[in-house]
């Protein structure tokens, strides 16, 4: 039996939902929203500053997961934090895919207000794939897809020779007019909830899969542009992308059945904003962190570190990945192992550091964070 997508509806793209099942959410989706942005001003410059970082590190590195691409993330801290012009310490250089993905982002979110356009999107595109290939597949870059009607655009999954088709994309010859239709809704529409335009556009930009490959990341980047519109602020303090790389196997579920379903939507928005408020819930680890690093470096203010100490402190408060061991210190640095035991023993000195009191073969190592962290 052959499928019929959304997109061929002869009223597509006019979605439709039932107000009465998702106006609670949406209602308290958008407290939480003003409560967190409420809390987020009342830290001072700095803190938000740390804030923002954080949460903008963890999206641009989630929603890259989601695609299945690793990066790494001093790199893309790195990035963010030299294209914002912070001060912040311990920078490294950044590759070029990593910059690509971080000015994708940041055109997103911090440049919100201004509206979207073709040339915008095929500028995203090309900043995500600077070298003109998805991995060795050479692909066309910066321009929509012109895959011919006898290969298509198809979402696939499973061994080669048994493989399920998820969802086959509109032709690549209606593109141009399916794109310049969603770019006019997202720049003219003022009368629904930005939210709602949030979770609309998503969908409605995923189905239409204008580009080769990135289509989910440049989708999710649009979903935090009105997300930050919603906001009313280019600092971001939660990130749905990490919401939604924890829930991945339900984003892709409701996906599918939404774009093999009627033109309501009801279901679709229901999930977005659900994760949505689980985004805004998961904020609270993201403050308390910010706000145990800030207590940490007010009491250590005089303490005498290296560049590398500064560095790995900095590490295991930004999400060091496993345990601290000596040789992963010497890694990391770029040390000999005699360095690396001579600045932890320092640290371990110093009431910085303390070893983990379970056994093993190799001798890890905890922070000891501020007493005076505070709980958001």
């Amino acid at each position: 039996m052959r499928r019929i997508y959304i997109y061929q509806s002869e009223k597509w793209p006019e979605f439709t939902w039932d107000d009465d099942k998702i106006m609670e959410k949406l209602i308290r989706v958008r407290h939480k929203q003003g409560r967190l942005i409420g809390r987020m001003e009342g830290l001072g410059f700095r803190l938000r500053e740390e804030a923002n970082l954080k949460t903008l590190t963890a999206d641009v590195i989630k929603s890259s997961e989601i695609e299945g691409e690793i990066l790494d993330r001093d790199q893309v801290r790195s990035s963010i934090a030299r294209r914002l012009g912070m001060d912040v310490g311990g920078l490294i250089p950044s590759e070029r895919h990593v910059d690509g993905v971080v000015e994708m982002m940041l055109d997103a979110t911090q440049n919100y207000r201004e509206k979207l356009s073709k040339d915008r999107l095929f500028n995203w595109h090309a900043a995500l794939f600077p070298t003109g290939r998805s991995g060795m597949l050479k692909i066309v870059v910066g321009n929509w897809r012109d895959n011919p009607k006898d290969d298509p655009m198809q979402v696939i999954s499973g061994p080669l020779g048994k493989e399920r088709v998820h969802f086959q994309a509109p032709d690549a010859e209606v593109i141009e007019e399916m794109m310049a239709r969603f770019i006019h809704r997202f720049n003219t529409d003022k009368e629904t909830d930005a939210v709602l335009r949030a979770a609309i556009a998503h969908l409605w930009f995923v189905t239409v899969h204008p580009f080769e490959d990135g289509n989910g990341r440049i989708a999710r980047a649009i979903a935090d542009m009105q997300l930050a519109r919603a906001d009313e602020t280019d600092q971001r303090f939660y990130s749905m992308s990490s919401q939604i790389r924890r829930e991945q196997k339900q984003y892709y579920e409701i996906l599918e059945k939404t774009q093999q379903n009627s033109l309501d939507i009801t279901a679709w928005i229901r999930w977005f904003l659900g994760c949505l408020e689980r985004a805004l819930d998961n904020s609270a680890e993201t403050l308390s962190n910010v706000l145990d690093k800030a207590a940490f470096w007010d009491e250590h203010a005089q303490v005498v570190l290296n560049d590398r100490q500064i560095r790995m402190i900095n590490m295991l408060f930004d999400g060091f990945e496993g345990k601290l061991t000596s040789s992963k210190w010497a890694k990391i640095n770029k040390c000999s192992q005699d360095t690396a035991g001579r600045d932890i023993n320092e640290l371990i000195s110093k009431g910085i550091l303390e070893k983990a009191l379970e056994g093993g073969r190799s001798t890890n190592y905890l922070l000891i964070k501020s007493a005076e962290g505070n709980n958001p």
